[in-house]
């Protein structure tokens, strides 16, 4: 005979035995009506009654894309922090406007979610175009060079041709000019960089509305999106030291 079962055993069993049968009757009637089948079998009847099939296994080329271009992305700004209080890890700022795009803009072309995840890649750190064109083709190369930059020249003349070049950019880069505009008033608004004074935010914002000027007509919704973030410009206050 088998030695009486514990109160605290039997409480555990009741319970197990009473979670298994809710997991039962949870379970679709197509693999619930043959309980006794072999597991392959089984997962077979489950995939049938769910509509998944093993086409659902593998991923959408142009979704691994993207996610390579985030993970490059992620590993040349690795050790690259934002100048917000926090330091906030430099990548949420790519990962800000390619979530701009696609969640609130809609879109889903490969190209632009690719090149706004690299944008500052070239300009930023040591990644060349050519390493760019190498790891994801000429064409999303070609807009990260748009959107980038050129170091060796003044910071007054680097956004005086952000200005003169907005209206001549390709759409996918003025789409990722837009999307970073509105990240990074957003971010003046939320987590600003920790020494700028209001007057310095507000002449960014200025600058920004007079970028954005050029690129009118390729996304009302995103333009609507960056003249509701400008529409805060009075609310802008000192920066903590």
């Amino acid at each position: 005979m088998s030695p009486p079962e514990s109160t605290g055993g039997g409480r555990a069993r009741r319970e197990r035995d009473k979670l298994c049968s809710r997991l039962q009757r949870a379970r679709p009637a197509a693999v619930r009506r043959h309980p006794r089948l072999p597991i392959p079998a089984r997962a077979a009847r489950l995939r049938g009654a769910i509509g998944w099939t093993s086409a659902g296994a593998r991923m959408n080329p142009s979704q691994a894309l993207i996610l390579r271009a985030a993970a490059f992305a992620a590993e040349r700004h690795r050790h690259q922090r934002r100048l917000d209080a926090a330091s906030t890890p430099y990548i949420n700022h790519p990962l800000a406007l390619a979530d701009v795009l696609a969640n609130e803009g809609g879109i889903d072309d490969p190209l632009v979610l690719c090149a706004a995840l690299l944008h500052d890649t070239i300009e930023d750190t040591e990644t060349t175009a050519a390493q760019i064109e190498a790891a994801f083709g000429a064409q999303i190369a070609a807009v990260v060079l748009e959107v980038s930059d050129d170091k060796s020249l003044s910071k007054h003349e680097r956004k005086r041709l952000q200005i003169e070049h907005a209206a001549h950019a390709s759409a996918p880069a003025q789409l990722i000019k837009l999307a970073d505009k509105i990240c990074n008033l957003r971010d003046l608004l939320q987590t600003p960089p920790k020494d700028w004074s209001a007057a310095r935010k507000r002449e960014y914002f200025e600058w920004s509305a007079r970028v954005i000027a050029g690129v009118r007509g390729v996304h009302p919704g995103l333009e609507a999106v960056f003249d509701a973030v400008y529409a805060h410009v009075e609310e802008l206050a000192d920066s903590a030291a």
